[in-house]
């Protein structure tokens, strides 16, 4: 246990000394490379071994991370491009395992083809969290991620459960479509009822509890942390996919937001914890992969010198091979899916907006391997219904290992190389939407306040004082409505900056002066935590 728990504590410091690590390289390097950098050394300079139990790490490390992005992604570019996104996450696995299974088995004769079929899929699901750390270097337009992120939401269902298929055919030496069209199916339908389900069951009733006996922030985000947990856990006991119910759960759970049940003080706790736990998981996954390659490649090398092969380092060839024909499977299918996406537009006469092709490329090369290939192709079995050894898994588990590396090596080179100075489409849709939302919550607010005066007025006796406040506070309302009405009022978009630049450098001079103080122990500690924290939370605003 003691082990278990110094192995853990070492892997967080890892994943905290990596950022620091990755900004004092003198070259662009992922961050994901190097948290396997670290793993690596980890697993050279200490004795414990880490026995990486795939189902345990599916539900600890996957499932969160899954819940967090089906709660953070934009719902209304995830329905608009969900044509796109289906042909990626479903028609894009299909395609890759069948070319894919060929290609390997051709490849590497000595592996069956079901087991070949078998690694092609667990190699087809994307991983967004390495997409995100290489493209923020480089920034691709936001319809593009929003579009590789949906994908990569449900491509790792379609890939798992193309997975079992071929396992089950390997083990058993039969396969039938129309069991497996149905067990797909019941799959992720279900799995996407039972998320969805638990997750609006648990905020209606955290949202009854609450506005009954009062609201506790500390309840409320351990209640969310622990929905995307009993999503898993019910769906897998219920033979439905766990990572769509992770998923479905997580995209209820930001409808139940909108309700506005959870007070402000609990947003702001709640997205702070999940913050750091989104950050943690990311970052022991990948730590926990670099771990692994020392013994992944002893065990593939040993597995290659019993069937007679020698020559260890053609691995890193039929690496190289399998890299590229993803690379340019995905590639087809991108272009192929792009073709199609604007015969459907010009069908409906809406004007074509042609992509470039590095921009085509840019998705193509998008398809980064991780966590998913990781903890799927360690899932395969160890022996036959017969008890013999399952054949090749050593020698899958070391390729899916090293497609993972050289893809994070690739997109790492080449994607901030392709989206290096590309021409964005502008973001005009979101700055009106964030105008026109603004302005009539702030006519809302000017009702409200104008409603309120009046009533509070009699009741206290006073109504001149509250008189003088409403007229102020209604005040700073139109100053903004007129801002965002009239955009001209502001002078320029080079005054708001101006503007936003002196305000911070305001609040940094209030806040250092409230420390200074502090420290002179001439105020409340209390009140200083709350003057700090309203500053902190008006900087959060304009840094935004």
């Amino acid at each position: 246990m003691l082990e278990t728990i110094t192995a853990v504590l070492v892997m967080l410091i890892a994943v905290v000394i990596s950022g620091p690590v990755t900004r004092m390289l003198p070259i662009g390097v992922p961050l994901p490379l190097v948290q396997i950098a670290l793993g690596t050394a980890i697993a050279a300079s200490f004795d414990f071994e880490v026995v990486l139990e795939p189902e345990i790490f599916f539900l600890l490390f996957i499932t969160p991370l899954l819940f967090l992005d089906g709660w953070r992604i934009p719902k209304q570019g995830l329905f608009r491009d969900a044509a796109t996104i289906l042909e990626l996450s479903v028609g894009l696995v299909i395609f890759t395992v069948l070319g894919m299974g060929y290609f390997i088995h051709w490849l590497l004769p000595t592996m069956p083809l079901p087991v070949a079929f078998a690694l092609a899929a667990i190699l087809s699901p994307t991983d967004p969290v390495a997409v995100s750390a290489i493209t923020s270097r480089s920034p691709a337009p936001k319809r593009v991620m929003h579009i590789l992120e949906g994908e990569s939401l449900l491509n790792d269902a379609s890939g798992l459960v193309c997975m079992r298929f071929a396992i089950a055919a390997a083990l058993t030496g039969a396969f039938s479509l129309s069991a497996a069209v149905a067990s797909f199916l019941w799959l992720a339908v279900g799995g996407i009822a039972i998320g969805a389900a638990l997750s609006w069951l648990v905020n209606q009733l955290k949202s009854r509890i609450s506005k009954r006996f009062g609201e506790e922030t500390g309840t409320q985000i351990l209640v969310s942390l622990l929905i995307p947990f009993g999503a898993y856990l019910l769906a897998e006991h219920l033979g439905c996919s766990g990572i769509l119910a992770a998923v479905a759960a997580g995209v209820t759970m930001s409808y139940a937001e909108f309700t506005g049940m959870a007070g402000g003080e609990t947003r702001l706790q709640r997205d702070a914890v999940w913050n750091a736990v989104q950050f943690a998981a990311n970052g022991v996954i990948f730590v926990l992969l670099g771990e692994q390659l020392p013994a992944i490649l002893s065990e593939a090398a040993e597995a290659l010198r019993e069937a007679g092969q020698e020559q260890v380092w053609v691995l890193a060839l039929y690496v190289v091979a399998i890299t590229a024909a993803l690379a340019l499977l995905r590639f087809l299918w991108v272009w192929a899916s792009l073709r199609l996406t604007l015969f459907r537009a010009g069908r409906r006469g809406e004007p074509k907006r042609v992509p470039s092709m590095r921009l085509v490329a840019a998705v193509a090369l998008a398809g980064v391997k991780g966590a998913i290939t990781l903890a799927g192709v360690l899932t395969f079995p160890l022996v036959m219904n017969d008890g013999s050894p399952f054949p090749a898994r050593e020698l899958a588990i070391l390729l899916a290992a090293g497609v993972i590396v050289l893809s994070l090596i690739v997109s790492g080179i080449a994607l901030p190389n392709l989206l290096k100075d590309l021409p964005l489409p502008p973001e005009t849709a979101d700055e009106r939407e964030e105008q026109r939302l603004m302005a009539a919550a702030a006519t809302a607010a000017i009702r409200a306040v104008e409603a309120a005066q009046h009533r509070l007025a009699e009741r206290s006796g006073d109504p001149d004082l509250y008189a003088e406040a409403a007229v102020d506070i209604m005040r700073r309302y139109r100053d903004r409505l007129e801002r965002v009405e009239k955009p001209e009022a502001n002078m320029s978009g080079m005054r708001n900056a101006v503007e936003r630049e002196l305000r911070l450098i305001g609040i940094r001079a209030e806040r250092d002066e409230i420390f200074r103080r502090a420290r002179a122990q001439r105020s409340n500690d209390e009140v200083v935590r709350r003057l700090v924290r309203n500053l902190d939370l008006v900087e959060a605003r304009l840094t935004r």
